[in-house]
Order: C-alpha cells, then structure tokens, then sequence
C-alpha cells in the first residue's frame, strides 16, 4: 500500500500531509513516540531515587566546577528535564523528538568530556537517531493516527 502524499507550505515550511500512510509507518512512529515518551520520564524520576545506577558518577566534573554545583543537585536537574522532555514528546513528538535528540547530544557530549562509559555514549547515539525519526515521522503522521487499521478499513 502506497501514501498519497500532498505538500502544502505553512508558516514557510514544507509540511507533508498523507490521506493514508501504510500501516508499519504509523507504527513506527507509535512505537517511538511511547518509548521516548516512558524512558525519559522513567530515567528522569530515577535522578532523584537513584535505584538504576548512581547518576552521580556520570556528571563530568568540568561541569559541576563550571556551575558551582554538586553533582547531586545537577542531577536533580538533569531529572526534571528529562521528565518535561518526556511529557514534550507525548504531547508534541515533532519537536519533542528534536529537544530529547538535542539533550541525548549533550549527554554524549559530558560522556566524552568525562573520558568513560563510552558505551553509554554509542548507546545514546543510538538513542538519538531513533530520536530524530521520531520527529521527521511526525511531520507525516498525525498524532492521533491509530496504530493500527480497524476492521472497516481492511475489509
């Protein structure tokens, strides 16, 4: 089954709009927008119990000497834009999935800079592509797209 794909210009940028996209499309984009949804939330909650892993040890120090904060309390910081990030990509996943893509960005970046968890960092590169198709699956598919086709539509 092929998209019937239209372009349309609003606000000066180029928005795709389809009268039906193939099914594992939408899917696609359910599947991202519910796990970038749960896991920022999730690992956000968890700065502030610390139950997966003492987050504390994954702050490069240039960075709490930068601030002139503990690592605690960035940490502490560092959740409650995770869990916003989360609550973005659920209610916005065109731009939330750029701001969770954008945050994973930095965390790779103070990965580097602290010199280990390189596997974190490939990880979250990872995470981050899956990130940015979130968001350009976004621009074709409405969110309120079903996941998948009802009993009428396949008959």
């Amino acid at each position: 089954m092929s998209a019937s794909v239209t372009r349309s210009h609003v606000d000066h940028l180029s928005v795709e709009s389809t009268d039906r996209l193939p099914t594992p499309v939408v899917q696609a984009f359910w599947l991202l927008r519910i796990g970038f949804t749960a896991a920022p939330i999730l690992f956000g909650l968890d700065k502030f119990a610390n139950v997966l892993v003492d987050w504390d040890t994954y702050v490069a120090p240039l960075f709490t000497d930068t601030l002139g904060i503990s690592a605690g309390t960035l940490m502490s910081l560092v959740g409650v834009v995770e869990i916003l990030a989360g609550l973005l990509v659920f209610a916005r996943p065109r731009i939330g999935g750029y701001v969770v893509a954008a945050w994973l960005g930095g965390i790779i970046l103070d990965l580097l800079v602290l010199g280990d968890h390189y596997d974190v960092a490939l990880r979250d590169f990872g995470l981050l592509l899956g990130a940015l198709t979130l968001a350009r699956l976004a621009a074709v598919v409405p969110c309120d797209a079903r996941p998948f086709p009802s009993a009428a539509a396949t008959s």
